[in-house]
């Protein structure tokens, strides 16, 4: 599942080639995942050009020159590429935007779970289902903020991190290093957590996110075939327990690391570090 640290790597890749580039053409392969009839949105991006690309949550958003804005929820399988139009196209290949250059933004989708909208102007991508309902992008909310608002959620805390509610953009990888970096178990219950951990949790936060998006935006400089890169993550789906092995191990005790996957969410953890 693409996650913040992803999404900023492609953001910054496309910036960097796409914006101001005229588009020649657009193709609609899968009606699934649209949201805006396909010939609008043909009509409306052919002969247009992408402005400043930005990201709300997990969103990527693409406002045009004629003010409005293409909005691309990628969900868990959604996957950009850029690259030549002779390239051999990924199955279920969904949109393939050409620019001037020659060049094409593709977006594919194993599952079809993503989706694609096309708002008439920035005010009203607020109206895009998700949108009204987000917590605030946690690249930009507050310690303040960050502790006023976990209050009103109860339940583990995992699952809180990955609630687009409370703060948007954090997934399931990513959830995990974070609860790592503030020594959280993953199924604690927020009631449980004094307010160092809920620092602690914060602090993670930014650490985190700090240190995964260099990385990302570095592993995609200079191409984009999109493929998820989680080799810098320091626990998730590192786990295990394989005792045969010098692999699977806390890089911070030592010990095994746990790997479980309540309902097919792989979760990955430290039982000696995590409290």
């Amino acid at each position: 599942m693409p996650e913040i640290p992803d999404l900023e790597a492609i953001r910054a890749f496309l910036n960097e080639r796409i914006t101001g580039v005229e588009i020649t053409d657009v193709e609609t392969l899968i009606p699934y995942i649209f949201r805006t009839p396909r010939a609008d949105l043909e009509a409306t991006l052919t002969g247009n050009r992408f402005g400043t690309i930005l990201r709300r949550g997990k969103f990527l958003l693409f406002p045009l020159a004629d003010e409005s804005v293409l909005a691309i929820n990628p969900m868990l399988t959604g996957r950009f590429q850029y690259l030549d139009p002779s390239a051999k196209r990924r199955a279920k290949t969904c949109l393939i935007i050409t620019f001037e250059d020659g060049k094409q933004l593709r977006y594919s989708d194993a599952r079809l779970m993503g989706k694609i909208y096309l708002a008439s102007d920035a005010g009203k991508v607020s109206s895009i289902p998700m949108f009204l309902e987000m917590g605030p992008d946690a690249l930009e909310v507050s310690e303040e903020e960050f502790r006023t608002r976990i209050r009103k959620h109860p339940g583990a805390i995992k699952n809180i991190l990955t609630n687009h509610k409370f703060i948007a953009g954090i997934g399931n990888a990513y959830s995990d290093e974070i609860l790592f970096e503030a020594r959280v178990q993953p199924f604690r219950k927020r009631t449980t957590l004094s307010d160092d951990e809920v620092g602690a949790l914060y602090a993670g936060l930014r650490k985190v996110m700090d240190r995964s998006i260099p990385i990302l935006r570095e592993k995609f400089r200079d191409g984009l075939d999109y493929e998820e890169w989680r080799e810098h993550l320091k626990v998730h789906r590192k786990g295990g327990d394989r005792k045969d092995k010098d692999e699977g191990r806390c890089p911070r005790c030592g010990n095994y690391l746990t790997e479980i996957a309540p309902n097919q969410r792989v979760t990955t953890y430290c039982r000696n570090c995590q409290q």
